[in-house]
């Protein structure tokens, strides 16, 4: 009988001790699986920066570069309406004649990308311009007016992906650029995909660049392919048409009786985030709702979660990163679930705001398919 009773209690221990090793096991792989899933969704996140919120920036500071010139708007009959410019003949105005890095060369408008679809033209092409700037024009290159190649780079991915849509280019469709005084029309042309060492793209003869140019045309470069490690240089060319005075009013490719037109930024509003630039308003009242909710459910409910457990009408939970912040929220659990969100959005704003931009400056590999500027 005794004999039955050890081996019973062994048994007994046994499974006790089995069922601990369980325990540990399923706290351990719940803690694994919760640093897995954020990882996740911080990756998730980072993309959806990488492709939304890099361009919201890149659109302020292309409003803010807009704001801060004395560029009027193409003139247009009492009433306004759209006036379309009359194509000149004579000799070509160049503009502009002298420009610094970083200076505002012109506005780029393609109505295959869109009726909305506007970029700035910066001078110069490096990672800092290109990414918030709008276009690159490059210094080497032509100015409009110019007899030569007007060479611009964009980014095909992230920062506003201004060329993302080259590959829908159709032969003939209209490259407009305006200047603070003229429009230069162009059309495009055709295509060519080569390496990124292969310049004579951007020659002031591209076609044979050991020759000397004759024509006025433009060139875009931008990468190819769109959402990978860019290997290739995608090269779009296009020929120039005729030039008009802002003064005129715009291109008859630009009017609404081709294909809708163009909607001008001069009559958009931009949305708030484009205004600011910035997460920091919205973090600013994602917590002070945080606290005023926070606040309020403490004087009303306190803490029934770690009450509960306290006072043993619960069990103690598993060791769990979220279940802990959820149980030191104050209120009931609809009240916390609100609180949960709320801290949610401002992690995830502030990973938008400082930490996915140090990640993609300091992180290689990061840096590598983002484009991030460190300059």
């Amino acid at each position: 009988m005794n004999e039955e009773t050890s081996e019973t209690s062994k048994h007994r221990s046994s499974v006790t001790h089995h069922k601990k090793q369980q325990g540990s096991v399923s706290r351990v792989a719940g803690i694994v699986g919760e640093i897995l899933a954020t990882l996740a969704i911080l990756c998730g996140l980072y993309v959806v920066w990488q492709l939304w919120w890099t361009g919201i920036q890149s659109q302020h500071t292309q409003y803010e570069t807009l704001k801060a010139t004395s560029w009027s708007a193409p003139a247009s009959p009492t009433g306004g309406k759209e006036k379309v410019a009359p194509e000149q003949t004579g000799p070509m105005p160049v503009q502009p004649q002298n420009v610094k890095r970083g200076d505002l060369v012109a506005q780029l408008y393609i109505p295959r990308f869109g009726a909305t679809w506007e970029r700035n033209v910066v001078e110069g092409t490096s990672a800092d311009l290109l990414a918030y700037g709008g276009i690159g024009h490059y210094s080497q290159s032509q100015m409009p007016g110019q007899t030569g190649n007007f060479a611009l780079a964009g980014h095909r991915a992230g920062y506003g992906e201004p060329l993302s849509n080259v590959d829908k280019l159709r032969e003939g469709d209209p490259i407009v650029v305006r200047t603070q005084d003229y429009w230069y029309v162009y059309h495009y042309t055709n295509k060519k995909i080569v390496d990124p060492s292969e310049v004579s793209v951007i020659a002031p003869n591209p076609e044979h660049p050991e020759e000397e140019a004759t024509k006025a045309a433009i060139t875009l470069t931008t990468c190819e392919p769109k959402y990978a490690t860019a290997a290739h240089r995608w090269i779009s060319w296009g020929d120039f048409d005729y030039w008009a005075k802002v003064s005129d009013g715009i291109p008859r490719e630009l009017a609404a009786n081709n294909n809708g037109g163009v909607t001008f930024e001069s009559k958009r509003s931009p949305s708030p985030l484009v205004k600011f630039g910035s997460l920091l308003p919205v973090m600013t009242l994602l917590l002070l709702a945080y606290v005023v909710i926070y606040l309020s459910a403490l004087l009303a409910w306190r803490y029934p979660k770690l009450k509960a457990i306290s006072d043993g009408r619960e069990p103690r939970p598993y060791l769990s990163m979220y279940g802990w912040l959820s149980r030191h929220q104050s209120g009931i659990k609809p009240v916390r679930c609100v609180l949960m969100v709320l801290l949610a959005l401002v992690v995830a704003c502030a990973m938008f705001e400082w930490g996915f931009p140090w990640m993609a400056a300091h992180v290689s590999f990061m840096r590598s398919i983002s484009n991030f500027p460190t300059v």
